[in-house]
């Protein structure tokens, strides 16, 4: 292929070559280059090598981030107050695997809220926001939200290894930081994880009486607690002390409600770091940044109605099988575990419980986005 250049019939002729000269100068300046390649190839792996490092390798792309439909337009109710104590403050990550889980979690909370307006979104990012906020922007024109940059310094070195590698991200601690990174005019803040849909009005977790706690969530005292420690730690007769005078249950922090002030003056930061840092020097728990809130908060915390964490539709965090809605009513849907909805949707494998996050999906495919 390298020695027959591609050429008319006539290289004489106008309609082909404009000379025979040119055509035969060609012809040699192709057979130099294939001769050159075959003595490159006759040359020693050495020298490929050298070739190789001194190739110059081009800046990575930037992340090419999903397209997403507009939204439509909602407004508050008559009954719905305009002052800033009426906002109902949510905090959540900000990653591009997740994008797509976000938008939907924000479009179900202002379609079923009976102040969308009201709903104030805090995002925290951990790399740059240049085209995260045209994204949002887009999708919700009449969003009230601000985007905070989290150092991942504040966690370098702090986080150890856990069963699955997506507990490991640091973008996962950054709810530790909520009260350092917030306004001080913001003194509380709902919590939500980005693998969720709200099904009912947010306005109501928002407003549960916290009774002097610091934080808010449903707890599941008949999950098996001792599961979320290793045997090295309830062996220890210290440590196994650390629930002592609790009833701890296990309580899932992808759903929460903290006071903000209140975890700012009792330095609940540097206690959950202090754990983490024990952990580094004695492996006590395998499951990223959940232990050390359970050994901090757990058996001290306000409880909320289990509707409001329909929990671990993911499945468990090694395979993601399907698993079923729990009976009660529910508020909210959360796919907590490794299986995410718009993964098994898109591979065409979901299980029955994606069908109800479809529909807050904006996901614009290539398709759609050609068809319109």
């Amino acid at each position: 292929m390298f020695l027959t250049p591609s050429h008319p019939k006539n290289p004489k002729t106008r309609t082909g070559w404009p000379c025979g000269e040119l055509y035969r100068s060609l012809l040699l300046h192709r057979l130099a280059l294939s001769l050159s390649f075959l003595l490159l190839l006759n040359s020693t792996v050495t020298t490929i090598v050298a070739i190789r490092v001194k190739t110059i390798t081009p800046n990575p792309s930037p992340v090419k981030l999903p397209v997403f439909r507009e939204a439509p337009v909602f407004r508050n109710g008559d009954s719905c107050g305009l002052n800033k104590s009426d906002l109902i403050q949510i905090a959540m990550t900000l990653d591009e695997n997740y994008l797509r889980g976000t938008m939907a979690a924000v479009l179900s909370m202002l379609q079923h809220s009976t102040c969308p307006e009201n709903l104030s979104f805090h995002f925290l990012c951990a790399h740059s926001d240049i085209e995260l906020v045209p994204s949002i922007q887009s999708t919700f024109p009449y969003l009230n939200f601000k985007i905070y940059h989290f150092d991942l310094n504040r966690v370098r070195g702090k986080i150890s290894k856990s069963i699955r590698q997506a507990l490991d991200q640091p973008l996962n601690y950054a709810r530790i930081y909520l009260a350092d990174i917030l306004p001080a005019d913001v003194k509380r803040v709902l919590y939500l994880d980005s693998d969720l849909v709200v099904v009912d009005d947010v306005g109501k977790l928002w407003d549960v009486d916290m009774e002097d706690k610091v934080l808010a969530a449903p707890e599941y005292c008949h999950a098996n607690f001792t599961v979320y420690f290793n045997d090295d730690f309830w062996s220890d007769k210290e440590l196994s002390k650390t629930f002592q005078g609790r009833n701890p249950c296990y309580f899932n922090t992808g759903v929460m409600v903290v006071d903000v002030d209140k975890w700012r003056n009792g330095g609940y930061t540097k206690k959950v770091e202090e754990w983490m840092a024990f952990q580094k020097k004695k492996r006590i728990y395998h499951l990223g940044s959940l232990p050390p809130f359970l050994l901090v908060l757990a058996g001290n915390i306000k409880q909320v109605d289990h509707r409001w964490n329909q929990h671990g539709l993911g499945g468990d965090n090694f395979e993601g099988k399907c698993r079923n809605l729990h009976p009660g009513p529910i508020s909210l849907l959360h796919w907590s575990g490794k299986g995410k909805p718009w993964l098994r949707l898109d591979s065409r494998k979901p299980c029955v419980v994606d069908h109800l996050w479809a529909p807050y999906d904006l996901y614009l495919s290539s398709r759609q986005f050609l068809e319109e």
